[in-house]
């Protein structure tokens, strides 16, 4: 059988999975997960994905005949090829590939269009995409909405209960309250404790979820057009508190993969899969970045400075040293020397 890599790429890494061309749905032959490192780049955690993989893959004696990357946007696209030089894989459209996907697995509802709710460590993207033409009819983005702003919120809330974590340990309690109601969250240092609930979690969420409904309701609204479902992706809607909060604001049936974060790369497979197959995924309507309705401005704004203020607490408690920056989103980095075969990269 034809192996395929499909690998998708987020503000916090790359993840990757092989898996024969005609069964993307069924468990992985391989898969990786290669988190984005303080001051790296998307594109560093790619390539790095896709050397790790096809160098077990060729310790197991097996042919990777194609690989595909799926990218948010234009640039950050862009950014990969500066840092691959000559790539040996393609990109394609990351809504493009979702949708594949969740039409092959059965799980798209037979609808003219629906709404892509995705979720992002760096930002919400919500896209309106039309099913049966595979275009974009609408998008917007919001990077006041993300899950690096819900775990500073969430490490501020600890904060105030007398105990400091780091931001890795704040994103695995946030992450185990998707499989738990309630977790216990220890202060390294001083051995304090402290008991969250998914209730705690939904709290701080509230806010923001009920501003990404505001957000789809203007896009269902700048197009004319009632999506037949909302798709939720990305690892964060694992939270069953999190899905059950956004049917009952935006009113739609939800469609949701038992692993939301893996449905890109997986689509990615499809579309690399079939030599054919469109890569790119045209709008035709309202632009991305469209602006939320005026009476939500301020809820918006409350949000930000609240996500900034949980920022602001983190920084002065954690014990993060103060040089572990990481770049701003789509930044380029150096292009990526390879030696036996794996990527070295010059410093930032």
């Amino acid at each position: 059988m034809v192996l395929i890599l499909g690998v998708s790429a987020g503000a916090g890494g790359a993840r990757a999975l092989l898996t024969h061309s005609d069964q993307p749905h069924m468990p992985p032959v391989d898969r990786i997960h290669v988190p984005r490192r303080a001051g790296g780049s998307v594109a560093e955690s790619v390539l790095t994905a896709i050397h790790r993989m096809r160098t077990a893959a060729a310790a197991r004696d097996e042919y990777i005949s194609g690989t595909a990357v799926t990218c948010r946007d234009e640039s950050q696209a862009d950014a990969i090829r500066a840092a691959a030089g000559r790539a040996d894989f393609v990109i394609v459209d990351e809504p493009l590939a979702q949708l594949r996907y969740l039409r092959y697995s059965g799980l798209l509802p037979a609808t003219d269009s629906v709404l892509l709710y995705d979720p992002g460590r760096s930002g919400l993207t919500i896209t309106h995409a039309d099913c049966r033409a595979e275009t974009i009819l609408a998008g917007t983005r919001s990077t006041a909405l993300s899950g690096d702003g819900y775990d500073a919120l969430l490490r501020s809330r600890l904060a105030r209960s007398g105990v400091r974590t780091d931001a890795h340990a704040s994103r695995e309690h946030r992450e185990s309250l998707s499989r738990k109601r309630v977790v216990t969250a220890a202060d390294a240092d001083t051995g304090d404790r402290t008991v969250l609930t998914r209730s705690d979690l939904a709290a701080l969420c509230e806010a923001g979820l009920r501003h990404s409904a505001s957000f789809a309701r203007l896009l269902i609204e700048e197009t004319g057009a009632k999506p037949g479902a909302l798709v939720l992706l990305g690892g964060c809607t694992r939270n069953p508190s999190l899905r059950t909060d956004l049917a009952r604001l935006i009113d739609l049936p939800i469609v949701y993969d038992p692993e939301p974060e893996y449905v890109s790369a997986r689509g990615a497979v499809l579309l690399c899969a079939r030599p054919s197959a469109r890569l790119r995924m045209p709008c035709r309507g309202a632009s991305v970045g469209v602006p939320p309705p005026r009476g939500h401005r301020k809820l918006l704004a409350a949000v930000a400075v609240t996500a900034t203020l949980g920022g602001t607490v983190v920084g002065l408690l954690s014990n993060t040293a103060p040089s572990a920056r990481s770049p701003e989103p789509g930044t380029a980095p150096s292009t990526a020397h390879f030696i036996d075969g794996a990527p070295h990269w010059k410093p930032n």
